[in-house]
């Protein structure tokens, strides 16, 4: 029964975290199409950062123009593993980071989805001119961050048996 508890309550938590991320992501959006498309850029730190609109139709940094399938397969396969994931790490305090994680990813994973979906095309906005980065939104930062954080879990925090909840392995009877 705690077990159930613990599962509902660690689902319900990534859940609404999902849906407070991914509303974040989508609202940004919407104010850069409200404010910034059809318009000049907004200059924040002149020659280092600016808010300028782009419509995306390919991946980060706007690789695969136009191979919307493709993205459609890619993110519905990384909803199904995410789901799967979540549920298998275990619920403790110990794994609680590998769960904000896989929330952080899942919101950007779906937040830029549901733009593909919608629109056929991502909203980005944020540029650093400074190096000349590619124009990024709200979930890129989430998938960027969360796949930091996962190489840092994965190199320094946690040991290798430590990810043993991710093997296909049968219950013993």
């Amino acid at each position: 029964m705690e077990n159930k508890k613990s599962a509902l309550i660690y689902g319900i938590g990534g859940l609404l975290g999902i849906f407070f991320l991914t509303f974040l992501d989508q609202w940004t959006k919407h104010l850069a199409v409200l404010h910034l498309k059809g318009q000049e850029d907004i200059v924040w730190i002149p020659g280092v950062f600016q808010l300028q609109y782009l419509e995306n139709h390919g991946a980060a940094f706007g690789i695969l123009q136009g191979q919307q399938w493709i993205f459609f397969l890619l993110t519905l396969a990384y909803l199904i593993i995410a789901v799967w994931i979540y549920f298998r790490i275990p619920r403790t305090k110990r794994y609680f980071l590998l769960h904000l994680i896989a929330v952080l990813l899942t919101a950007g994973a779906l937040g830029n989805f549901i733009d593909r979906i919608t629109q056929g095309y991502v909203v980005d906005f944020f540029y650093f001119s400074l190096i000349d980065f590619p124009i990024f939104n709200v979930a890129d930062i989430y998938v960027v961050v969360s796949f930091i954080a996962l190489i840092i879990c994965i190199l320094f925090i946690y040991k290798d048996e430590e990810f043993s909840f991710l093997q296909f392995k049968k219950k013993e009877k």
